[in-house]
């Protein structure tokens, strides 16, 4: 009997641990725009300047303890960010830190790369967006 009990133990944490790693990889949401609140950004092909201030105050408020734009520090360098990520996975990453390193694969890769989690900096989705339209200025210059 006790070998049974085993058995479907063990068959129910191997499909429990298999669930997890499928639904991890399902929709859109967890993979192409992340983990979070923001779910379609729309960006104008000109970048605003009032909002790039607003972003780069956030920015040196919050951020820059752990991250630069052309070298590692406590996170990954940030230059080129917005040619790697969609505007809302961006976002998305600065909302919701935690909850993308545990659903996102990208988030989980920083993570082990970095070996630190990202902290939530009490941003707003205001200070988000204008901390993306920051990036998108640096990169492109």
């Amino acid at each position: 009997m006790k070998s049974r009990i085993k058995r479907v133990f063990l068959i129910n944490i191997f499909a429990a641990a298999f669930l997890t790693v499928i639904m991890q990889g399902c929709g859109e949401d967890n993979q192409e725009i992340g983990v979070g609140p923001i779910k379609k950004v729309e960006l104008s092909a000109t970048i605003d300047k009032a909002l790039v201030d607003q972003g780069k105050t956030v920015f040196e408020a919050k951020c820059v303890s752990c991250h630069k734009f052309d070298e590692k520090l406590v996170g990954p360098p940030l230059k080129g960010v917005t040619q790697k990520r969609k505007p809302e996975w961006i976002m998305n990453m600065i909302l919701n830190p935690e909850k993308m390193t545990k659903e996102n694969i990208e988030a989980q890769k920083l993570m082990a790369q970095y070996l630190t989690q990202m902290t939530f900096q009490n941003v707003t989705e205001p200070e988000a967006r204008a901390i993306l339209e920051y990036f998108r200025s640096v990169d492109s210059k």
